[in-house]
């Protein structure tokens, strides 16, 4: 069995370099965005990608759509879209012969790949009518559940907090993204190539790579990866870390943390350790990958205190430096 799970990795693998090298023909560098925005679908999640407009965020997810195989839907949050624009409505039907019966008109949410484009611009309100979308794969409308198409994933783009116009998500809906990833304007060599490639005739074109079908097995297969004790151990170190009430945290996370991550955090860790090891052509996670992981899985799962925030403490920054620590420690010993 071991070496036909080998065998089955192996082969994801080569799927895993073929899909990299058709979403770069269209969404040029940024391969740490694309390794964790692969890393979330094929752990069977969801992701936040916040950077400023321009940056590519709307052609990434576009691209995903096409190369992973997925029925795509784009939503452009606004602050006047009610969450029916989202899950959809039922209608009052007259059929031919006068009868009379609701119909179910399905959202854009039926669907397998949903970008929600902007999503810090709508209200509340609508923010929260994707939160049992992402969590239960089904929604339910004028009291009855419908299930969602599988597999299931919310790409969400956002803008800075600090521009106007924008709601902050709730806490509850941000722990339900896998990871956060941050999208940072392009070094001066990747613009250039950016501009030549999309400021011609031709346009590339992405090609599909995987299906839902062929996906949903990497997800299974993603789970069936060994992980070792020393990097468990790691995961729950780093999680209890941050929780200022445990007696593992440090006096700095005391002092700058508001509150930590919870177990989704650790469980996320576990699965993403598991993915960048597949997309660097390895079998096992390593402690390693836990460090890389750190600030995507938790960053926004924690919250700084206010007395922290006054003094320009930065969340990402902590996450690092303890996670660096904990490498230096587990070396020493």
């Amino acid at each position: 069995m071991a070496e036909d799970l080998v065998a089955e990795i192996e082969a994801l693998e080569e799927k895993l370099c073929e899909a990299k090298r058709a979403i770069n023909s269209r969404f040029i560098g940024q391969e740490r965005v694309v390794e964790l925005t692969l890393a979330s679908l094929l752990c069977g999640g969801h992701a936040l990608l916040i950077g400023l407009p321009g940056l590519g965020k709307t052609r990434l997810v576009e691209t995903l759509s096409t190369v992973m195989g997925l029925n795509g839907n784009r939503i452009q949050f606004t602050p006047d879209l009610m969450p029916a624009d989202i899950l959809g409505s039922e209608v009052l039907e007259t059929g031919s012969d006068g009868s009379r019966a609701f119909k179910f008109i399905p959202g854009p949410i039926f669907c397998q790949l949903l970008m929600a484009d902007e999503i810090n611009r709508a209200s509340p309100r609508t923010q929260s009518a994707l939160l049992q979308a992402m969590q239960e794969k089904e929604v339910t409308v004028a009291g009855e559940t419908r299930p969602l198409e599988l597999p299931f994933h919310v790409l969400a783009t956002q803008n800075p907090i600090e521009q106007e116009g924008t709601y902050p998500l709730p806490e509850a809906q941000l722990d339900r993204f896998l990871v956060q990833i941050d999208v940072a304007y392009p070094d001066r060599k990747t613009e250039k190539d950016i501009l030549l490639a999309t400021t011609g005739t031709e346009d590339a074109q992405a090609h599909q790579v995987f299906d839902p079908e062929t996906l949903m097995a990497a997800q299974t297969l993603l789970r069936r990866m060994p992980v070792g004790d020393a990097v468990v151990e790691m995961i729950l170190d780093l999680v209890r870390a941050f929780r200022p009430t445990d007696p593992a945290a440090s006096d700095r996370v005391r002092e700058t943390v508001a509150w930590g991550p919870g177990p989704r955090a650790a469980q996320a860790l576990m699965m993403t350790v598991r993915a960048r090891a597949l997309l660097q052509g390895r079998l096992a996670p390593s402690p390693a990958d836990v460090i890389d992981m750190a600030r995507p899985v938790l960053v926004h799962r924690m919250a700084l205190t206010f007395s922290a925030r006054a003094r320009g403490e930065d969340l990402g920054a902590i996450i690092d430096d303890i996670a660096g620590g904990l490498t230096r420690t587990e070396a020493a010993a």
